[in-house]
């Protein structure tokens, strides 16, 4: 990515190089005048402290032989870090230097910022999940339910076109907000998702529940009450009111206010009006298969997503 002069840095393991052959002489030396003294006997036999000397002398020289060698192999990583390479694979930023700009190593604020380099593929999408949901995943994968996969929708998205794995669930809940940290991983091949970005999410395979499920468009809003439209008796059309929840796969989940027997409006809504006589048909409601993943960027960039 980056070749910092590396002039100084081979200059300085020469050194280190040139003062390791010295000590690796003298080391010789030493060892050599040692080795002789302790061969002599009689009249040419050195005193004690001449013999205790030449060991010290010995031994140091072996010491500052490990020293140079320590100090040769400090030099040779400088001048190695000196070809800066990315660590990891992944979307680089801009350069935030030039040719002939000095640089300084080091931690903090010293240290002079390159670049910056973010993993793409996969990437990690963080959030904080209520003590209800914690709960009820714990629950639900103690029972035999894989509740590991999350479910990812994007700003501009109406579905969760995402599935990562939740790899990562942190080991408290927070007290004052009462949500527990979690993450999951994505797999992002085409790197359309974008360190940064916000994202909603939800378990996947979480449990299983019995719920009555309508298209989104029968549901209607009468003044502040959301209502559907129903056939009942002699054909007639009723007003409704329902709990609507959410969307799942362009079908709305409703929560109160309808029967599994109640026959829904589905088409014609605009020709149905509460109290009027209609020829009810069967119709037939497919869930929506998940949008296909967009392939321009969305027009809000933010994002919980992150590496």
């Amino acid at each position: 990515m980056f070749l910092i002069d590396a002039r100084p840095f081979k200059a300085a393991e020469a050194e280190a190089r040139a003062r390791l052959a010295s000590a690796q002489s003298a080391f010789v030396l030493a060892r050599s005048d040692l080795k002789r003294a302790e061969g002599l006997s009689g009249e040419d036999a050195l005193s004690a402290n001449e013999l205790d000397r030449l060991r010290a002398a010995a031994k140091s020289a072996e010491a500052a032989t490990a020293a140079a060698e320590a100090q040769l192999t400090q030099r040779s990583l400088e001048l190695e870090w000196t070809t800066v390479v990315a660590p990891i694979s992944g979307r680089v930023s801009d350069r935030r230097v030039d040719v002939g700009n000095l640089v300084m190593g080091g931690a903090g604020d010293a240290a002079t910022l390159l670049t910056t380099i973010q993993s793409a593929d996969p990437i990690y999408f963080s959030f904080d999940a209520s003590e209800a949901l914690h709960l009820k995943a714990k629950r639900d994968a103690g029972n035999g339910g894989a509740a590991t996969r999350a479910q990812i929708r994007l700003q501009d998205e109406a579905s969760y076109s995402w599935e990562g794995t939740i790899d990562f669930t942190d080991n408290a809940l927070d007290p004052r907000s009462g949500t527990i940290r979690g993450r999951a991983t994505v797999a992002n091949p085409d790197g359309f998702l974008s360190p940064g970005m916000f994202g909603s999410m939800r378990l996947a395979n979480a449990g299983s529940v019995k719920t009555l499920l309508v298209p989104d468009a029968a549901v209607q809003t009468d003044l502040a009450r959301k209502v559907v439209l129903v056939v009942g008796k002699d054909n007639k059309v009723v007003a409704k009111q329902v709990q609507p929840g959410p969307l799942v796969d362009g079908l709305r989940v409703i929560r109160n206010g309808l029967a599994a027997s109640d026959q829904v409006v589905i088409t014609g809504m605009q020709f149905a009006t509460a109290g009027s006589v209609v020829a009810p048909q069967k119709g037939e409601v497919k869930p929506r298969a998940l949008a296909a993943k967009a392939q321009a960027a969305p027009a809000a960039a933010q994002a919980t997503l992150d590496r």
